[in-house]
């Protein structure tokens, strides 16, 4: 039974009840008035308006559950054509993109077969000349494409070399780090009291980590250049290290040694107490002393806010920052940053990678150019190819009209110089097969 039926069988009910309510209180009132008549006819009408609205109201509830439903579908179908549509331009784009690599694999050879099938169509002369022509076009090509795929090949073997190499750069750098410690506990005591020779001894042991960081001498680190500075007076520095965008790091070795090897030799404590102090002081001298040198006033250098002041003996470094931890804050507060053998190390290490990555930037920069100097190489030779094509087509147009003149036509030179043969012309040679056929028109009119 459909909901409509139901709904007109409940207000039915309803109405009936109403009413038949409405006649037996009627009639057990005979003493209502005709008001009341009037009040009941009112009611009915008005429930009839109600029940009419009611039905109205349903149909168009109805109605938009129908349009509801019909949008449901048609969204259901919709959405399943887009899903297959969507698999069918998956797949042709599958299909494509293999299509696009096979044509990849074939254009050079499909081209010159083009190429050489123009050229088979004229003379051997003028086949020689465009194919020399295309051969000078064609090798300056093959040997741009040659070395571009030949500088890519080397930049992913140098990277891939370079990665399988970090673990034993990693395993020499620890070696390095202990033998400097065992070089350094060596040679503390011969460099005890002699000055010179403590600062030539950390000259080296500086100069033996940059040969270790990876860094190039004479390129991206500078020993002992002498610079002026604005004011016309100079500086000899010990180490300038260069960065990328033209910058500058100076590294100045100092060495202080001697309070510290006599404060491990003595078991007093009052001497070793005296033996610190002095230790701490031959510290602060050198980096009160470093921090004096304005190096932003020497001229052809962007030097950073602050200089490495390099501490060759590891042992020493330790012990200094252990003994007064506040050293590095007072040095830093200066513009001085105090470095070890090891800390030193890895700082270089880190400037060379850095410079490793600007040269492959540099190189991709490099690669990139000269893809788009290839591409316009390219087009232009496929430029240069239309214009050969251009001239074969004339060359052909011009061919047959010459042809032409020979053979087809009143007065052809074909059938003059065969009917010159005909006459008792003494001849060696004869015409070609496709010219024997030839005859003057005006000749066979006069005849």
């Amino acid at each position: 039974m459909e909901i409509s039926s139901i709904l007109f069988l409940v207000v039915g009910v309803l109405l009936g009840f109403a009413l038949g309510w409405l006649l037996k209180k009627s009639k057990t009132n005979e003493t209502s008035n005709q008001d009341d008549a009037e009040q009941l006819k009112q009611d009915i009408v008005a429930l009839k308006s109600r029940l009419e609205n009611a039905i109205e109201n349903y149909k168009e509830q109805k109605e938009q559950i129908d349009s509801l439903s019909k949008q449901k579908d048609e969204l259901l179908t919709t959405n399943a054509q887009l899903a297959t549509n969507n698999q069918n331009i998956e797949e042709k784009l599958r299909e494509q993109k293999q299509e696009i690599e096979k044509l990849q694999e074939k254009f050079t050879l499909e081209f010159q077969n083009v190429a050489n099938k123009l050229l088979k169509e004229n003379s051997k002369d003028f086949a020689e000349s465009n194919q020399k022509r295309l051969d000078e076009i064609l090798k300056p090509l093959k040997e741009n494409i040659k070395n571009f795929e030949q500088k890519v090949d080397d930049k992913y073997e140098k990277e891939l070399k370079e990665r399988t190499s970090l673990l034993e750069q990693i395993k020499q750098l620890s070696d390095l780090n202990q033998q400097m410690r065992a070089d350094a506990q060596n040679l503390t005591k011969a460099l005890k009291g002699d000055s010179k020779t403590q600062g030539n001894w950390g000259e080296m042991i500086l100069e033996k980590i940059l040969e270790n960081s990876g860094l190039i001498k004479g390129e991206q680190y500078q020993k002992e250049d002498y610079y002026t500075n604005q004011n016309g007076g100079g500086s000899r520095l010990d180490i300038v290290v260069k960065l990328p965008e033209d910058k500058q790091i100076i590294i100045d070795s100092k060495v202080s040694i001697t309070a510290y090897t006599n404060y491990q030799e003595t078991d007093d404590e009052n001497e070793k107490s005296a033996h610190l102090k002095a230790h701490l002081a031959s510290v602060k001298s050198h980096i009160d002393t470093l921090s004096k040198k304005d190096y932003s006033q020497i001229e052809g250098l962007n030097t950073p806010d602050f200089v490495l002041m390099f501490m060759p003996s590891e042992p020493s470094f330790s012990f200094t920052l252990q003994a007064d931890s506040s050293l590095y804050n007072y040095a830093w507060d200066r513009k001085i940053v105090i470095v070890s053998p090891t800390t030193l190390l890895a700082t270089l290490k880190t400037i060379a990678s850095i410079w490793k990555q600007e040269n492959q930037n540099q190189n991709a920069l490099e690669i990139a150019r000269q893809s788009g100097a290839l591409y316009d190489k390219f087009v232009g030779f496929l430029e240069d190819l239309e214009k050969i094509e251009k001239g074969l087509i004339s060359a052909r147009t011009a061919y047959d009209g010459a042809v032409n003149k020979l053979k087809d036509g009143s007065g052809n030179l074909i059938g003059r110089v065969e009917r010159i043969k005909k006459l008792g012309a003494k001849t060696s040679k004869s015409l070609p097969s496709k010219f024997e056929n030839v005859e003057d028109q005006d000749l066979l009119e006069d005849e």
